[in-house]
């Protein structure tokens, strides 16, 4: 682990039923909890013991990355193993929904190319996600059953981009492509770090020369408009991949960064911003794109949910933050997706260069009930390690497992937006 220079605080937000004041709420940090309550024996007493704490503003992080330590911890990693091995539901129900995943065959051959387009002219950016996804699950593979095949797949995947990668380009697109990829990219390299053959140091090089600019670009000057024009996923992609490169890279800067800008940043990803309206009687909360659709709603809740994750991982816990603002969203979107009704309170964002006002006045339908693997990692939080009653969230994704990934859920861009495999890896 290496040293930081930069450790963020764990901070106590507001929460309240309109969305306009309110009252203390308390974030957890997870390694304070396992540090004051003894190691190993803690950690496997954590769902239980964080409800019980109360109040106050929790210790910084310790001044180290924790590796691994993005989507999949140790412990997430070690369970999916060993409950593997001995042919437990759902994790078993969850690998044979890897393994029939052609993105998973060992021999996956990599097409890198130099230049990677997605908006406009010339778009080939299938091509970089086709190949993540296959590192990642690859990676996958070789972590839970220890099959030498997939490892050497996921590593020659890595290491055939980082060779040849110079530019992300395109329109505005070319920031969610950045975003996007760029946070899924660093979780497969996360994986394999270590790996014999390997070449994390030139693939740490790829992410912060060809990702972190653009992503930098992004969250610092919203592509020249007004800063929430671009809807909640935009910045919460970028935010992942800076989160993600900082974690890969031990930067603090970057991490912190990431942290701060889910905190108090500007625009639609922060997270008064991306949670508008909390309606608390109800324990729910409005989600900025709900007028929009649902699709990207639920997108939202993957974007957030891998934000909150990796997080995680590293001691901060973001699941928590301003009185479980983001649980109560995931509840709210989880209802009405699962057929019932929710409140809406008229949304209106500035947009174009401007700032012209445009107004949502009514939750949209389009795409309700559309299946997205983004459920069990917060029922998995929410449910298991913290004991909560989140019985929407619960039900979604009850619905959904056994989660797949990349490739299982349509050929276009949008069956690749989360990595997925959730039951595999959260289930508890």
């Amino acid at each position: 682990m290496t040293s930081r220079t930069s450790p963020h605080q764990h901070l106590t937000g507001t929460s309240d039923t309109s969305g306009t004041s309110g009252t203390p709420g308390t974030s957890v940090s997870r390694r304070g909890l396992l540090r004051t309550a003894g190691g190993l024996t803690a950690a496997l007493a954590v769902g239980a013991l964080v409800p019980a704490l109360t109040g106050g503003t929790a210790a910084a992080a310790p001044a180290a990355f924790t590796h691994p330590g993005m989507l999949h911890a140790h412990g997430e990693l070690n369970r999916a193993k060993v409950r593997v091995a001995a042919g437990d539901q759902p994790w078993l129900a969850g690998w044979n929904r890897l393994t029939a995943n052609p993105h998973s065959a060992a021999g996956w051959t990599p097409r890198p190319t130099a230049t990677v387009v997605r908006g406009g002219t010339g778009e080939n950016y299938g091509t970089l996600y086709n190949d993540i996804h296959a590192a990642y699950q690859n990676a996958l593979r070789w972590k839970i059953a220890g099959t030498t095949a997939h490892g050497d797949t996921a590593r020659d995947i890595l290491n055939a981009w980082s060779a040849t990668l110079t530019t992300v380009t395109g329109n505005a697109d070319r920031f969610l492509a950045a975003g996007i990829y760029g946070y899924q990219f660093a979780n497969a390299a996360e994986l394999m770090r270590g790996y014999s053959g390997f070449d994390l140091d030139r693939f740490k090089r790829m992410m912060l020369n060809v990702f972190y600019p653009l992503n930098n670009q992004f969250l610092t000057g919203h592509n020249d408009a007004c800063v929430t024009n671009y809807w909640a996923n935009w910045d919460l992609c970028t935010m992942n991949s800076i989160l993600a490169i900082g974690i890969l890279c031990d930067d603090a800067a970057k991490y912190d960064q990431a942290v701060t800008y889910f905190k108090s940043g500007a625009g639609n990803g922060s997270l008064a911003r991306a949670v508008p309206f909390v309606y608390g009687a109800q324990g729910l909360a409005q989600w900025q794109e709900s007028g929009r659709d649902q699709g990207h709603t639920m997108m939202g809740m993957g974007q957030l949910g891998a934000f909150c994750e990796m997080a995680w991982s590293q001691g901060d816990d973001l699941y928590g933050y301003d009185d479980n603002r983001f649980m109560k969203a995931a509840q709210y979107v989880a209802r009405y997706n699962l057929g019932q009704d929710v409140p809406f309170t008229t949304y209106t964002w500035g947009t174009g260069q401007n700032c012209a006002q445009q107004s949502h006045t009514v939750i949209s339908a389009a795409g309700r009930g559309q299946v997205r693997p983004v459920w069990d990692v917060l029922h998995h939080h929410y449910a298991r390690r913290r004991g909560l009653p989140v019985p929407y969230i619960t039900a979604m994704a009850e619905s959904v497992r056994p989660e797949g990934g990349g490739g299982d859920y349509g050929a276009n861009s949008g069956g690749f937006d989360q990595l997925g495999f959730g039951t595999l890896l959260y289930a508890k």
